[in-house]
């Protein structure tokens, strides 16, 4: 059986998450947190031996999936800002690196991985965010992701959530890698790469 297959919210996880929610929506811009469905595709190319830093990372629901793909906890690193949700993965994931902090501020986090990530998987509500947040996100995390290396950001929306004009001004490219039907609400995503 795969890691917290059955049980993804067990030992008061989805408390916090609504705990977080509530106290300020804007910043987990998600109802529920993410479903196993929506978790596997965004884990999609992830495998052992892979380097992933995960961003927004929540209760740990889509780092539940990366590591159903064989990544080992010591390849992958967790961003969150929420402490609740921090303390949470320091639980759930004792042998993954974990920063609190802004995810705009990769860079400074995690200066020592700079073109050595493979994945950087984004939980991020990115339709709530300016475009000049978005900009320093995409530029801190395409200075750690290595050459080939990409950035997988789902939305709610049925487009990606980063203009074309601001992709081509950075760059890079998106294309969608599918839909997850079954999460709730239904949620598409998107793999973000270097053109």
């Amino acid at each position: 059986m795969a890691r917290d297959e059955f049980q993804p919210y067990g030992n008061g996880q989805l408390g916090g998450f609504f705990r977080s929610l509530f106290s300020d929506p804007r910043a987990v811009g998600a109802v529920v947190p993410s479903g196993p469905s929506l978790g596997r595709l965004m884990a999609r190319g992830c495998e052992g031996g892979a380097r992933v830093v995960e961003v927004g990372a929540g209760t740990g629901a889509l780092t539940t999936a990366i590591l159903n793909k064989g990544v080992s906890e010591r390849d992958l690193c967790l961003v969150e800002s929420d402490e609740r949700f921090v303390a949470t993965l320091q639980e759930r994931f004792p042998g993954a690196r974990i920063v609190q902090g802004d995810a705009t501020s990769l860079g400074e986090h995690l200066e020592d991985l700079m073109g050595q990530v493979d994945f950087i998987i984004s939980g991020l509500p990115l339709l709530l965010f300016s475009d000049a947040r978005k900009r320093r996100l995409l530029a801190s995390a395409f200075r750690l992701l290595g050459e080939g290396g990409a950035f997988h950001q789902f939305t709610y929306g049925g487009v990606c959530p980063v203009a074309t004009r601001m992709l081509d001004g950075l760059g890079l490219r998106a294309s969608c890698l599918g839909v997850a039907a079954l999460n709730v609400p239904p949620a598409f995503v998107y793999r973000i790469q270097r053109t």
